[in-house]
């Protein structure tokens, strides 16, 4: 039964791309602190193979913070249109600086600078604060490009399971569960609904 899930989700991804209005690359972001304490939040995939599941951010932000203590990390997509979801599970490592520095120079300059005037998830004691300090950065940056600041980056889910969900009347659920081996093999189970 065990297909590549790698290549189910591509599909199922491709699919969420002409169906979802919005975001079809959001998933939840589930991280662990070094005491335990959960949080979770939205942010959008930025890049999949069979490595992982790719996303960026600042290194410094709270989800930095929960990586660098606890390097695992939980994943779902939720795609209502189709009414489906997958379910990610594995280690975390960061990408690249190559891979780093080639997404951030795709980004929009405003997004571009925005990462340099943020201290992400830190305490902001008013509104204009932030938006002083973005036109600071501006003015530093006019007329050249703007580089990847040193603590902005991404990371990758090495997924170790993936789960394959989809709705089925009365609650009558298919959950298809892969589970990577030692020897990096998937094999292929069934779950109850």
């Amino acid at each position: 039964m065990a297909d590549d899930p790698h290549a189910i989700f591509e599909e199922w991804l491709a699919e969420a791309q002409l169906s979802e209005v919005n975001d079809p690359t959001a998933m939840a972001l589930a991280t662990v602190n070094a005491q335990g304490q959960p949080s979770v939040r939205m942010v959008l995939m930025k890049g999949h193979d069979a490595r992982g599941f790719v996303f960026y951010t600042n290194m410094d932000s709270r989800k930095g913070g929960d990586l660098a203590a606890n390097p695992r990390a939980g994943l779902l997509f939720h795609w209502k249109s189709l009414r489906r979801q997958v379910r990610v599970e594995g280690p975390v490592e960061p990408v690249s600086a190559e891979e780093a520095d080639a997404y951030f120079a795709t980004r929009g300059r405003d997004s571009q600078l925005g990462a340099w005037a943020s201290d992400q998830s830190r305490p902001l004691d008013a509104r204009a604060t932030f938006e002083a300090r973005f036109e600071a950065v501006k003015a530093r940056f006019e007329g050249g490009d703007v580089p990847r600041p040193p603590r902005w980056s991404g990371y990758r889910v090495v997924a170790e399971r993936i789960e394959l969900w989809n709705d089925r009347a009365h609650r009558l659920h298919e959950r298809r569960l892969f589970t990577r081996n030692g020897q990096g093999n998937w094999s292929e189970g069934l779950l109850f609904p």
